[in-house]
């Protein structure tokens, strides 16, 4: 069927909305308390959640759950991880903390990517890291947890960044994207690698399924946390499916009426885009609830904000990260948090954690279009700034002159 085709259903741009919200985890209210067993829920239902070295106010995925719920501290997470096992990480499309729940999944994708990577990082990074995986592992094996400073001869030492590894520590990362080791903790974010069977719990180190399975579970779970997508972009999801696998799942789901095809309205009035879903989900659309007023800061690697296109599609927001546009050339700023206020995109942030001060400091807000900034409005976002400031541990929030563009 194409698109415009009225025997379509068809969801509404509000109603789309809201489905993208309640999948990543934004339509409960954010003060609820969230215990352990809460957060492994929440983490189950978004999938993962990414990783970033940045830390301009507080890591990535600390400012992801932090969104969704307020009472949250990240030595919850830190629990989850390194003394619970609940969680593992290793890469979805990007680095990701992924519910261990799933990990026998991963086992079929390390078994897919190795020759890949392997190919891909022989032009990327230095030459000669294949040379030193059995030494690296070995190691390991033999000595516990290490860390990249725990290997490199002298001459070997990287000169630069993470773009310039030592072959020890190309090899550390191939061996973990691959599965051959695990991160068993992070020290000041550097990673501590061990043996898988001493990392991840014994009941999720199960063969891997088999590749009718992998796809079926990749495709299906993906859609569940979607809602509604194209094929595009239910293989990219997890980032571990070619785009042509994804399709052939779905024309065989259709076929088979485990998925059915539906209009979704975006803002700018043009034609609905036909995406699919599956077909309980039209009996919820009625009784959609009304997203939590409250405005929220968002990381800019949040899961809303991940698909930029779709982001601009259903809610009219254009977004990007500036980290590597010059400064001359920034229209906001190197690192600029979206603001959202209950289903809308209402404006962005330039703010930064300067720890030697204690300052949360807001460099400029700038509301969007249409957007008016009410006495009200500019209270919630004040509001907003305070949780900020006590969840980083922040002595006071400092606002620039003419922070308000």
């Amino acid at each position: 069927m194409a698109a415009g085709d009225k025997t379509l259903p068809r969801i509404t741009n509000r109603q789309a909305r809201r489905l993208l919200l309640a999948a990543q985890g934004l339509m409960e209210h954010p003060g609820r308390k969230l215990d352990q067993p809460g957060l492994l829920a929440l983490i189950k239902q978004i999938g993962f959640v990414q990783v970033d070295s940045i830390n301009t106010v507080e890591r990535a995925h600390h400012q992801i759950l932090f969104a969704r719920n307020q009472t949250y501290r990240q030595k919850q997470l830190t629990r989850l991880l390194e003394r619970d096992r609940a969680l593992f990480e290793n890469w979805t499309h990007d680095a990701s903390i992924i519910p261990s729940a799933f990990y026998p999944f991963w086992q079929r994708r390390f078994e897919r990517e190795s020759e890949a990577l392997a190919a891909r990082w022989r032009k990327w990074r230095r030459e000669g890291f294949e040379y030193y995986l059995e030494h690296v592992l070995q190691r390991v094996t033999d000595e516990g947890p290490l860390m990249a400073r725990d290997f490199g001869e002298e001459g070997n030492k990287p000169k630069g960044g993470w773009w310039d590894w030592h072959p020890e520590k190309t090899a550390l990362e191939y061996l973990w994207r691959t599965g051959q080791l695990a991160v068993a903790r992070r020290e000041g974010f550097q990673k501590v690698y061990d043996l898988p069977e001493r990392v991840v719990p014994p009941e999720h180190l199960q063969p891997p399924p088999d590749p009718a399975a992998f796809t079926d579970w990749k495709c299906r779970s993906a859609l569940q946390r979607l809602h509604f997508g194209t094929s595009g972009e239910i293989a990219a999801f997890w980032g571990a499916l070619a785009a042509d696998e994804a399709a052939r799942w779905c024309k065989k789901a259709l076929a088979k009426g485990e998925l059915v095809q539906v209009e979704v309205e975006g803002t700018d009035g043009g034609k609905p885009r036909v995406c699919l879903a599956f077909p309980d989900l039209l009996d919820s659309l009625d009784g959609l609830a009304d997203p939590p007023a409250r405005l929220r800061v968002l990381s800019p690697f949040d899961p809303l904000i991940r698909d930029r296109q779709r982001l601009e599609r259903v809610f009219g927001f254009t977004y990007r990260i500036e980290v590597f546009v010059p400064a001359a050339k920034r229209q906001y700023g190197y690192y600029v948090f979206p603001l959202l206020e209950g289903e809308r995109m209402v404006g962005r942030i330039d703010m930064k954690h300067d720890r030697a001060t204690g300052t949360l400091g807001v460099k400029a807000v700038w509301w969007e279009a249409g957007i008016k900034p009410s006495k009200g409005r500019v209270g919630a976002l004040e509001a907003e700034l305070e949780r900020q400031r006590r969840f980083t541990k922040a002595e006071r929030v400092n606002f620039d002159d003419g922070w308000q563009r």
